[in-house]
């Protein structure tokens, strides 16, 4: 989500924008503001980078601001109303993205009404059955791909894959065969439907938002776990904040 944030606000002209895992971030570089995405406000790794940062002003995003990483932070942003139980994250992503498009002045009126076609509308059964998912993305829908495709591993335990799209064709193309998909978010580059036809595998795209298309593919996974005896709420090996002690 950061990622989509990042080259948005980049594109709109408003100043240097990097985003980070927390982790792996390189924040000494002279930013005039930090934001911090957490759903939990728990998550250890946040909460150490809101600690130890001095200098620039902090804002966190949050799902629930009682939760510690609020009171780290200058200023708070609660999206309490977009919080949930499960610890796959669907609502509170797709929140965060419309929050950082409507922050940047974008009108959200058509990829609302495409976000409601895409819950209006039933999975298709070949997409739910498919062996294997490679999530593409150009701009600002790059950090979406990364994102379903972080949906469908940890919902159904599938075989997924993010790449640019302009890179699919630099090597994981070879993966794409019969049974599998290769599935654009965002306009796709020229040819590219096409050379992936002709690998036997399927090519999806949609004239969708790409924000209703993330909603499109989180309804897949939804189908998909449940085909598979699976709690998508609830993936094996998974918790809903990373708490190290």
């Amino acid at each position: 989500m950061a990622q989509v944030y990042a080259y948005l606000r980049e594109d709109a002209g408003q100043g240097l924008t990097d985003a980070y895992a927390a982790s792996e971030h390189r924040l000494g570089r002279g930013y005039d503001r930090v934001v911090l995405l957490s759903r939990s406000g728990t998550t250890t790794e946040v909460l150490e980078v809101a600690e130890q940062l001095k200098g620039p002003r902090t804002t966190a995003i949050v799902g629930n601001a009682s939760m510690p990483l609020a009171g780290l932070t200058d200023d708070v942003i609660a999206l309490d109303w977009a919080d949930e139980q499960s610890v796959v994250q669907t609502r509170f992503a797709t929140t965060a993205v419309a929050l950082f498009r409507a922050h940047l002045g974008e009108d959200l009126t058509d990829a609302i009404a495409d976000c409601r076609k895409a819950l209006d509308t039933g999975p298709d059964a070949e997409l739910v059955n498919a062996e294997q998912y490679t999530f593409l993305g150009h701009g600002s829908t790059v950090g979406l791909a990364t994102e379903a495709a972080l949906k469908m591993r940890e919902s159904t335990q599938s075989w997924t894959e993010s790449y640019p799209a302009m890179e699919y064709r630099h090597g994981p193309i070879a993966i794409t065969t019969t049974g599998r998909v290769a599935w654009m978010l965002g306009t796709p580059p020229e040819g590219l439907a096409e050379q992936v036809a002709a690998t036997g595998g399927r090519f999806e795209t949609s004239e969708l938002d790409p924000l209703a298309e993330l909603v499109r593919i989180q309804r897949v996974c939804l189908a998909k776990a449940t085909a598979a005896g699976l709690d998508a709420d609830h993936p094996r090996h998974l918790t809903r904040s990373v708490i190290l002690t």
